[in-house]
């Protein structure tokens, strides 16, 4: 049987806390709460946990040092940002920081609760797919481990991001093919949400930086105008756009 699956919320509005807590556990979820940035950074790392829905602004630890404390560990948990702080540029930079979803504040219980199902629905999905897959996925010159989540060029390690690791994964699977921006997000973030398109961008960009011998002159990653991005099936001289 399938263990219950374990959900960290970093909040420290106490009546916010109660709320999500309880419709989660309605969901049959096994639910902690830390109330402050401290207790937060200590729980997680009594994980692993299946999901992380963090609040940006605590005491103690901030929320944005807590999203980067979970990116650093091995194991993936997919994390849910809420916040009162709901300007673009904080929206983008929790997402930049490894946050897969961004809600501001207030925002509805039941929403949470669909995007929570929808991205353990998608996690799991990715683990299954790379547990089928298991074997590598080797192009000129890019070796990549879906099980180990492991990358090298030319024999070199390289230091990807989770999500990172999971974009250029998924371009290799799917050469030639051409996906704009909102595709990529439904594919790979797994939601479609309008104003995340540049989070896309950025993730591009710093892939294009670790791949690319020259990331202005891409010959992997290219840039389709008007219609996206491809992964190049044999390495190309077409110019990308940064």
């Amino acid at each position: 049987m399938e263990r219950p699956k374990r959900v960290l919320i970093v909040e420290d509005d106490a009546h916010i806390a109660e709320l999500l807590r309880m419709h989660l556990k309605e969901e049959s979820y096994v639910v902690e709460h830390a109330a402050d940035g401290h207790a937060g950074m200590r729980l997680l790392g009594e994980g692993p946990w299946d999901m992380l829905v963090l609040d940006l602004m605590l005491p103690g630890v901030d929320g944005l040092e807590i999203c980067k404390r979970a990116r650093a560990m091995t194991h993936y948990v997919p994390i849910i940002i809420i916040s009162a702080r709901a300007s673009e540029v904080h929206r983008i930079l929790g997402l930049e920081l490894g946050a897969d979803d961004y809600l501001a504040k207030p925002f509805s219980m039941l929403e949470l609760v669909a995007r929570v199902r929808a991205l353990l629905r998608r996690t799991d999905a990715l683990a299954r797919n790379a547990r089928l897959d298991a074997g590598q996925l080797e192009s000129h010159g890019l070796i990549l481990d879906p099980v180990a989540r492991s990358a090298s060029l030319e024999g070199a390690s390289l230091d990807l991001t989770p999500r990172e690791f999971d974009l250029l994964y998924f371009f290799v699977r799917h050469p030639d093919r051409v996906y704009s921006r909102l595709s990529l997000l439904n594919e790979v973030w797994g939601y479609s949400h309008d104003g995340y398109e540049h989070t896309v961008n950025t993730h591009i960009n710093r892939l294009r930086t670790k791949i690319e011998a020259d990331p202005a002159a891409p010959q992997r990653i290219l840039t389709v105008w008007g219609r996206g991005y491809k992964f190049a099936a044999t390495p190309s001289s077409t110019t990308g756009e940064n």
